[in-house]
């Protein structure tokens, strides 16, 4: 199968990152560092290497400094930026699903921390994978709180998201086929994970790439602990 690349991505950072405030001034999730480097500079960085041409981005209202740090830096990759607070992740996402341009999108949550050759790796294989599939990351490092776990087959596939197990968890980073932009739900679900595991559950076609050493950084040890695996991966 010939691989089409995909253009187009864009970052889900509109959370509080209430769990990574330390004494002193409130920092921006998005602006937390990690290696010295913020959150939201390697999500876009490793979007630039791996080829993605434009990132849609969306802050809440408290962030507009975060907003005005990515235009200064990433001025050419990020023509789309929404200010706007929403009252969950799912809403979150359906904005950037709304706001980015047609077809094939990539998409990554601020906190996910990825080594770039891994990115890179993964959009790759992403896009050798039939069109009209979802395709999620998926990680052997379980370092978060409440994981998501899903469930492969041999071919890769994933045939059931959710539950107190399964042979990998997600790693926050997914491409969403065109025809994804169009799917409604009744009653809306509150959060992205939700949305995913109903998606599974009936019967859209999701496939499962893996990931090493993704970590989701929500708390100060998974900052510490995507330092440590930064620095053994040099």
């Amino acid at each position: 199968m010939t691989a089409r690349p995909i253009r187009h991505g864009a970052v889900i950072a509109a959370g509080d990152g209430t769990r990574l405030q330390r004494p002193g001034p409130r920092v921006s999730k998005p602006l937390v560092p990690v290696g010295g480097h913020p959150l939201i500079g390697r999500v876009l960085e490793n979007f630039r290497e791996a080829g993605i041409e434009t990132a849609t981005m969306i802050f809440n209202e408290r962030d507009e400094t975060c907003a005005s740090w990515v235009r200064e830096r990433f001025a050419d990759l990020t023509p789309r930026i929404v200010v706007r607070s929403t009252p969950s992740s799912f809403e979150s996402f359906r904005v950037v699903l709304e706001t980015a341009p047609p077809g094939r999108l990539l998409v990554s949550t601020v906190d996910a921390v990825c080594a770039p050759g891994r990115f890179r790796a993964f959009v790759e294989d992403a896009s050798r994978l039939p069109e009209d599939s979802y395709v999620l990351a998926v990680t052997g490092l379980v370092a978060d709180e409440k994981p998501l776990w899903v469930r492969r087959d041999e071919a890769g596939r994933i045939r059931s998201i959710g539950g107190d197990s399964g042979d990998a968890v997600t790693a926050g980073i997914y491409v969403v086929p065109g025809r994804g932009r169009a799917v409604e739900m009744e009653p809306r679900p509150s959060r992205l994970r939700d949305y995913l595991g109903r998606l599974a559950e009936g019967g859209e076609s999701f496939f499962g790439v893996v990931v090493e050493n993704v970590v989701d950084v929500d708390r100060p040890e998974d900052v510490a602990l995507a330092e440590r695996l930064e620095a053994g991966l040099r």
